[in-house]
């Protein structure tokens, strides 16, 4: 298992510790509830360095970047960062990920941990216009500063101003005495924040510092657990339970980051237009549980006469909205809000009702 610049913090803090993508991971600290509310109300620090960074740079840089990508990287501009999708060639998702643009020339895509090797593999075998590819999965620290007290504390640690920074922007600053920090207000909690970018060996100098500066706000270490359930409060998708190889961005409700102009070609575009004309078969949904049960990945989906319809692609009892909730895939006839959908649980067939996203909604 690969130990990231943090792995001794956590432990020396007494953290459950689990493998996740090839590294020792924090799953849990005090308990993802307790875990889950700090992030909700004040501010946590997750350590997240097991996502994967390539960097995309010269002339060629946004033409690789638009095909390999379904949103539009040329509306991006220096400091601005985009959600988008690596399509593959039969429908499916290969990947979501961020994408940087640092400048005309010079992109940085984000990608998830556990698709690194083949996020890598895809992108190289799709670099037709031969721009230049560098993987730094292995030298990039990074950290999540998530909640509602976040910005305020980080700012302690920079003479740069971060407070007024727009949603999904980035900037590049001096940050707890080390230079060439990558801050960016993006996260996967939905409570604001922002998650910086570091070098390995610069990690626990900004780990101790990021503590030390939290301090008087309350911040706390955070596990992959209160990452998954803030982020299911969200209705923010998860690759390998909400997305993977066989489903499609319109399926998934992703369309918004599926750009079909005249000006941008990317992989399997024309298949993907045609099933945005004639409409998709079934749809990600999010749903409330009724009757009392918690769904959980993998248990059937059934309609009111039990036939089979889908299945959950992810669930959980939600800590901030106090309501057992889920995702999962259902047919379009059933996809619109209210309609009653029912949930295999151990045997018991339990009657649920699709809501719309997100499930939580800050006051």
């Amino acid at each position: 298992m690969k130990r990231t610049a943090f792995t001794k913090f956590h432990e020396e803090l007494g953290a459950k510790m689990v493998p996740f993508a090839g590294y020792t991971m924090p799953v849990q600290y005090e308990g993802v509830n307790a875990e889950h509310e700090t992030v909700r109300n004040g501010v946590g620090v997750f350590d997240v360095s097991h996502m994967g960074e390539f960097w995309v740079k010269g002339p060629r840089a946004l033409e690789f970047v638009q095909w390999v990508t379904s949103n539009d990287a040329s509306k991006l501009f220096d400091g601005k960062v985009q959600y988008s999708c690596f399509p593959n060639d039969e429908g499916g998702i290969v990947d979501d990920l961020l994408v940087y643009r640092i400048n005309a020339e010079t992109y940085l895509l984000v990608v998830n941990a556990a698709n690194v090797d083949k996020d890598w593999a895809w992108c190289n075998k799709q670099n037709k216009m031969g721009a230049t590819l560098y993987n730094a999965s292995d030298e990039i620290g990074q950290l999540a500063i998530q909640g509602p007290k976040a910005l305020e504390a980080m700012q302690k640690l920079t003479i740069t101003p971060i407070l007024d920074m727009e949603y999904y922007t980035f900037k590049k600053l001096t940050f707890a005495g080390v230079r060439d920090v990558i801050l960016s207000t993006t996260g996967y909690t939905g409570s604001g924040g922002c998650e910086i970018y570091m070098a390995n060996e610069d990690g626990p100098t900004i780990w101790k510092a990021v503590m030390e500066a939290g301090a008087g706000y309350g911040i706390k270490p955070i596990g992959l657990g209160a990452r998954d359930t803030l982020r299911l409060e969200m209705g923010f998708c998860l690759y390998g339970n909400d997305i993977n190889d066989r489903t499609s961005p319109l399926e998934a409700g992703l369309g918004w980051i599926t750009k079909f102009t005249n000006e941008k070609n990317f992989i399997h575009k024309d298949a993907l237009l045609m099933q945005k004309r004639e409409g998709v078969s079934r749809k990600l949904v999010g749903f409330e549980m009724i009757d009392r049960g918690i769904p959980r990945h993998g248990y059937e989906i059934v309609d009111h006469e039990g036939k089979l319809i889908g299945e959950v692609t992810s669930g959980t009892m939600g800590p901030s909205v106090k309501k057992a909730i889920g995702m999962g895939y259902v047919p379009v006839s059933l996809s619109t809000e209210g309609s009653t959908i029912f949930i295999k649980i151990r045997d018991k067939i339990l009657e649920a009702k699709v809501v719309k996203f997100p499930f939580y909604k800050p006051q």
